[in-house]
């Protein structure tokens, strides 16, 4: 997998600014680089270390609750550690305000996973392939002498169990063509053969050559001067606001219609959103503390030798931050834009500027509310919706994702994955029919594969005690209080001990989760809430028991609903990469945890099952999925009916 399409640049002088006013700020250029110099000072820093993560050590809700503007603020980072020559890797705690190293400890490849991929190791991959007598060997076999335009690609190895893996830092790489330096590889797989590199040692430990099938030669051009004419009738479309957007960004508290919440981004899980609140009246009511993505896994269908190992985790395994886009305004946002830089290590620890990673625009939605009343003369009244988004895309290798939370007028919070890009190919005989894959192109196959994304979710319903409640619409039996068997109803059950955190979406009885806060009630005298509304799909469909499911445990299940703590980060662990499984959410579910009236987590897995069609090559159309949610019973009425009437100018409604 390649980066993504940013280049990073040196950080502008404004981040030399002074310490971050909040403690949940992104961090800053300062802070990265007083990290890096107290740990050379420490002596924990030679020329083969190299920092796959640093990301701030996020203080506690409390903490976070009880800070007051001017108050002082205590930044501390957690460093990952890689040692390129030895593989010796280790986490560090420092105190970046103070300059102090707080703490440091060892980490073992074997038990605890690896650090995730640096970017240097992407090229390091493909050189030591290439430089293999086997693989050449096995390239001349197959007629392909010539391996100039070869790409080797750095594939994230799992974890199988071979102990000649254990605690070496892998990689596999399939190998693709091109026909010329600006082709697209992936329309021309090398089938059969699968390198296993050991990255410490920079060399092949393992070759797989299952046997020669044909390369395909067609290719797969998406570029516009290979897909001419381009259409003449389409007119242009423009977004104009002439007094400029709604929302007000004061440096990283964003505003909006009765919405206020902090932006966040990190390397690792990109774009997070911090303190999401809706003034109600002359209150300001917490909704979110935390939300972000926090893993996403891309496991494939094919149980041939040579791809039966693929299962990407993007979040923890590749830093989906650091693969973000730097995004153009009328290609990627449309609109009166604001455009917000992000400041990320790179392989050194150095920090660097990823221009344009978040956008924040606001956009027409339709129709919000509407009335025609039928007895006065159809008088209507109708408000149109407006949302707010707030969005970034990453590339990682063939795929690209654009990850956009969209906050409504009427309280509603969304979230949208957009999935577009390139599908990931294999090679057979033309003509060809897999029960694992779809011919896309002569002798071009594209496996089948899911996309199970991970939502991390920090409620803050009203406050920090919430309880969660499944509630399922049941029928009821026909009797003699139903006699015409037209009655159905609602079931609820609270999810109150970690043991029983798991759940499955069902969508024949409709199943949401609510999220309650016990302590405050709405005028009816019930609990506020905010309802979690899946797009129900399958779970991870490999095998319980095998590698797969021992790793993307959190993907078997569509939602974890867990106790907060400050170690519980991310659904599959902090260091997936090569860990064998069994970390996170599951190691976190064991019973006896009460999960009532406390400071939750949950979890939401969701996401495509992808069976490819004709249709998504060379570049695949986008691919929606997400969640909801919404107030239920958290406002007393609808709380969107102070919108003004549209009035004045083309476009806007007014009367006859």
């Amino acid at each position: 997998m390649a980066h993504g399409a940013t280049e990073p640049q040196p950080p502008k002088d404004t981040d030399a600014a002074p310490a971050a006013p909040h403690p949940l700020d992104p961090l800053t250029a300062k802070e990265l680089t007083t990290a890096r110099d107290v740990l050379r000072r420490e002596g924990l820093v030679g020329d083969a270390t190299r920092f796959p993560l640093v990301l701030l050590d996020e203080p506690d809700r409390h903490t976070v609750a009880a800070h007051r503007p001017g108050d002082p603020v205590t930044r501390r980072l957690r460093v990952t550690l890689l040692d390129t020559g030895t593989g010796a890797c280790a986490e560090a705690v420092v105190d970046v305000g103070a300059r102090v190293l707080l703490s440091h400890r060892s980490l073992d490849p074997g038990a605890d996973g690896q650090p995730p991929i640096l970017f240097e190791e992407y090229e390091r991959c493909d050189a030591i392939v290439k430089a293999d007598p086997g693989w050449r060997r096995a390239m001349a076999q197959r007629g392909l002498t010539d391996t100039t335009l070869a790409v080797c690609a750095p594939l994230a190895a799992g974890n199988f169990g071979r102990a000649e893996e254990t605690g070496r830092r892998m990689l596999r790489s399939l190998t693709f063509l091109r026909c010329e330096a600006a082709d697209n590889p992936f329309a021309h797989p090398v089938g059969g053969l699968v390198a296993d590199v050991d990255l410490t040692e920079r060399r092949v430990v393992r070759l797989v050559d299952t046997g020669a099938v044909p390369v395909p030669a067609e290719c797969g051009r998406y570029e516009a001067e290979f897909n001419g004419p381009a259409r003449t009738d389409l007119k242009p479309l423009e977004i104009h606001q002439p007094d400029g957007p709604s929302f007000a960004l004061d440096g990283h508290r964003l505003t909006w219609q009765n919405w206020s919440l902090r932006l966040d981004f990190n390397s690792r899980e990109g774009l997070v959103l911090h303190e999401l609140s809706f003034r109600d009246g002359d209150r300001v009511r917490p909704v979110l503390h935390r939300a972000s993505l926090a893993e996403m896994a891309v496991p494939y269908a094919d149980p041939g030798e040579d791809r039966n190992w693929i299962c990407y985790l993007d979040v923890g395994e590749y830093t989906l931050g650091r693969n973000a886009n730097a995004l153009r305004l009328g290609c990627d946002c449309l609109g009166e834009i604001v455009y917000v830089d992000a400041v990320v290590p790179d392989d050194h620890g150095t920090p660097q500027t990823l221009p344009n990673a978040i956008c924040i625009h606001e956009e027409d939605h339709g129709l919000l509310w509407k009335h025609t009343n039928m007895f006065d003369d159809f008088a209507a009244e109708s408000r149109r919706a407006r949302r707010l988004v707030v969005s970034c895309i990453a590339t990682l290798g063939n795929y690209d994702y654009g990850f956009y939370w969209y906050l409504y007028q009427d309280g509603t919070i969304e979230f949208e994955v957009k999935s577009t890009g390139l599908v990931q190919t294999s090679a057979a005989e033309p003509g060809t029919v897999s029960p694992y894959a779809t011919e896309i192109a002569p002798g071009l196959q594209a496996p089948y594969h899911q996309h199970l994304f991970c939502a991390r979710l920090d409620p803050a319903v009203d406050g920090h005690a919430n309880t969660v409640e499944e509630v399922d619409v049941v029928r009821l039996p026909m009797g003699p209080d139903n006699p015409n068997g037209n009655a159905f109803t609602t079931r609820t059950t609270p999810v109150t001990d970690s043991g029983a955190a798991g759940r499955l979406a069902d969508p024949a009885a409709g199943r949401r989760w609510r999220i309650t806060n016990p302590g405050s009630a709405n005028r009816t005298g019930r609990p506020v809430a905010y309802t979690l509304t899946p797009q129900a799909g399958p779970t991870l469909l490999a095998q319980p028991g095998s590698p797969v499911a021992a790793r993307v445990a959190y993907a078997t299940k569509h939602l974890w609903v867990t106790r907060s703590a400050p170690g519980r980060r991310y659904p599959d662990g902090d260091y997936p990469n090569q860990h064998p499984g069994g970390a996170g959410v599951v190691q976190w579910s064991r019973p006896g945890e009460s999960l009532e009236n406390t400071a939750l987590t949950l979890w939401h897995c969701f996401g495509p099952t992808h069976l490819p069609r004709l249709e998504d090559w060379p570049v695949m159309p986008v691919d929606r999925c997400g969640f909801t949610l919404r107030p239920t019973g958290f406002f007393d009425r609808n709380p969107a009916l102070d919108l003004p009437r549209e009035s004045g100018g083309p476009g806007h409604c007014h009367a006859d």
